[in-house]
């Protein structure tokens, strides 16, 4: 079977049979017809899933180290790299599930990564942000609300742009989300949350059913649905980093960052990791000690309160 049958197939299995989101389905496709197209380039020809090799992928990964560029961020970090190969890896392990003498996916090594420096803000870099926002019009609540939920829930811009109205639970201050990988949680909303996203909502007067509706663009008759209304990811973005110019924040922002400051604060406010966890649909803990500037603070303090040496 060709390379290129074979990403047909992995793609229809993931989107059918793992029930993956659509998202993800397109990243992997993304992943693998970057790799097909590479392999059509280096050997001039169809290339068959049985011909690739460990030396085929360790070529590939030399390509995507040394020589490919990306057109907007130019050289591919290291994790980056990893995100193709752990495409690769689900690719031939499904080829084995099928039968198909492949390579074995264990063959394929990621390469070692340096801890993540975690970008968050600190409360009075909150506070300037939060502030930077005139709320005066129906757009100004929404963004501030909008970035109120981001940093009382946690939850990725994706999942936040997805949010219909009828989900919100205002008076129990909790409401559901599906996560990534089909993964459900209960996140939970601030008083302060609550309270701007009332006022946003009182002060509109539509029926669209998104909670965050855009108020720029077309708005012609044809495209006034529920979902040509929807605000999109990148104008919660384009909002995000025009309001910390105003904040005076000097390194760039984007909604992630809410929520990397959403796990600092609880962490630096007593919360257990595995609680940390749950909140933010981790599916593995390992995940979650990305935020080490948090609990190594906390094992000083530990350390100061309870060794023998300190007292």
């Amino acid at each position: 079977m060709s390379v290129k049958e074979g990403i047909v197939r992995f793609l229809e299995y993931c989107e059918l049979d793992r029930n993956l989101s659509l998202r993800t389905v397109r990243m992997y496709g993304y992943y693998l017809n970057f790799f097909s197209s590479w392999l059509s380039q280096k050997y001039q020809k169809e290339i068959n899933v049985e011909e690739i090799t460990e030396e085929t992928v360790r070529s590939f990964r030399l390509f995507l180290s040394h020589q490919y560029l990306n057109p907007h961020k130019g050289e591919l970090k290291r994790q980056t790299q990893n995100y193709f190969l752990v495409a690769l890896r689900s690719f031939f392990r499904f080829l084995l599930k099928k039968g198909y003498s492949v390579l074995s996916p264990e063959m394929i090594e990621l390469g070692k990564t340096r801890d993540r420096n975690i970008k968050f803000l600190l409360p009075e870099e909150l506070e300037r942000l939060f502030n930077a926002v005139d709320t005066s019009d129906e757009i100004g609540l929404r963004d501030r609300a909008i970035l109120e939920v981001l940093f009382s829930t946690g939850l990725r811009v994706s999942e936040l742009v997805s949010l219909n109205r009828e989900q919100v639970n205002l008076d129990k201050k909790e409401f559901g989300v599906i996560g990534k990988g089909g993964r459900a949680r209960v996140v939970f909303l601030s008083k302060r949350a609550v309270d701007w996203l009332k006022k946003y909502l009182d002060r509109r007067t539509d029926s669209y059913s998104p909670l965050f509706i855009r108020y720029a663009g077309p708005r012609t008759e044809a495209e006034l649905t529920n979902e040509k209304m929807r605000l999109s990811v990148r104008s919660v973005e384009r909002m995000i980093d025009k309001y910390r110019k105003k904040a005076g924040i000097l390194f760039r922002i984007g909604p992630h960052v809410l929520r990397h400051s959403f796990a600092t604060d609880l962490l630096s406010q007593g919360a257990d990791l595995r609680s940390v966890q749950e909140m933010l649909g981790h599916k593995n803990i390992a995940t979650t000690q990305i935020y080490t500037h948090v609990t190594n603070v906390r094992l000083r303090e530990i350390h100061e309160k309870f060794h023998s040496g300190n007292k």
